[in-house]
This record gives structure tokens, C-alpha cells and sequence, in this order.
């Protein structure tokens, strides 16, 4: 079954009416169900960290629903974001990128992607995996809060990250990365999943 036969096989089984939160888009089937069943939900598997923070370093500059709009064509530009071959992308895949229509061709960002893969190895083989390395910030808790753009631990996880040599990774990134796994919910408080993942 494809990605939007799945998409719209999931807004059939749900109410047509329910509050979400005001920033989704209720005309994209692809925001939808992204905001039902992935934002702010916690998710620390080793992939979908990886995946997300990529994603999110090409949202600078852009609207998240940009990215999300061109993301199953991100994953086979990027060999379903495997890191080790992402870490080992050669000039020749980086030309190829660039020349594809179909994702957002910008070369420091693709190559900050290369860049930012491998320092992600680095710290999985310093930490044991990605997200203990998190949870030497966010101590292992989740974060609930609303109408923010940055906080401290954005702040501070974006420092570090920096100070290893991450690119496209400033705190309101970060922060966006953060709520996109789960570490910050910011689900509306009229939206249905308000008290969700409590």
C-alpha cells in the first residue's frame, strides 16, 4: 500500500470533525496525519532520530509542511536514510542530488547532511546510541509546553552540537527536532492529543 493510500485509508477511520492544533493544515492529508500520529509523540528509535534531525536541518529556511510534503522523496534520495551510506556519499551522489527536482536541492545542505551523519556515528559510538546522548540533556523527561520557538534546552543541545561541527542546527531547529520526537509536546490545549503521551 502506498504512503497516501495509507493516508487516506487513516482519515476514513477518524471523526470528520476534531480540534487539532491551529498550525495544521487541514487541506494537506499529509499534515493530517502527521500531526495525529507522529508530532509530539516520543519515538527514540536510532532511525527515525537520524531521519528526523536530516529533515529538519533542510526545514532552515523553509516551512516544516514544505519538508514533510517531500518527504517519502527525500527517503529515496537519501537510500531510506542509511547513515552509512549517507557518510559515504561521493561527489558524483551529491551532483545527482542536486540535479533532483524532486526534493529541496540546496548544496550546503546537502552537504551538511553528509557532515552531520557522520558526527551522529561519532556520538552513537561515544554514547552507546543517539538517544543517550539526549538524555544527557532532557534527563530522560518530556517537556510540555506551548508557543515557544526555543528554550533552554533547545539552546544547550544545539550549543553542543554546534561545538561538534553540526551544520543547520540552531536552537529553534533543535527545538523543532525536540518536538518532533517527542521531548517537547506542544500539542494546543484545544487540540485532542493535548493530554496525550502524559
Amino acid at each position: 500500500m502506498k504512503n497516501s493510500e495509507k493516508i487516506y485509508e487513516y482519515l476514513r477511520t477518524i471523526p470528520k470533525i476534531m480540534n487539532r492544533c491551529k498550525w495544521c493544515n487541514l487541506n494537506n492529508l499529509k499534515y493530517i496525519e502527521y500531526h495525529d500520529n507522529e508530532w509530539g509523540k516520543p519515538n527514540f528509535d536510532e532511525q527515525y532520530l537520524f531521519e528526523m534531525l536530516i529533515l529538519e536541518s533542510f526545514q532552515a529556511g523553509l516551512s516544516w509542511e514544505c519538508v514533510l510534503n517531500k518527504r517519502e522523496d527525500f527517503r529515496e534520495a537519501f537510500d531510506n536514510f542509511d547513515i552509512d551510506k549517507i557518510c559515504h556519499y561521493s561527489d558524483a551522489k551529491i551532483k545527482q542530488l542536486l540535479s533532483n527536482e524532486k526534493i529541496i536541492r540546496n548544496k550546503l545542505k546537502i552537504n551538511a547532511t553528509i557532515n552531520n551523519s557522520k558526527i551522529f556515528k561519532q556520538i552513537q559510538l561515544e554514547y552507546g546510541s543517539f538517544y543517550n546522548y539526549l538524555k544527557t540533556f532532557t534527563k530522560d523527561k518530556i517537556i510540555y509546553e506551548t508557543n515557544k520557538v526555543t528554550n533552554q534546552l533547545s539552546d544547550e543541545l544545539s550549543k553542543d552540537l554546534q561545538k561538534r561541527g553540526m551544520k543547520f542546527v540552531g536552537s529553534k531547529i533543535i527545538y523543532s527536532y525536540l518536538q518532533a520526537i517527542g521531548v517537547i509536546n506542544s500539542h494546543d490545549e484545544q487540540c485532542f492529543l493535548y493530554n496525550s503521551y502524559r
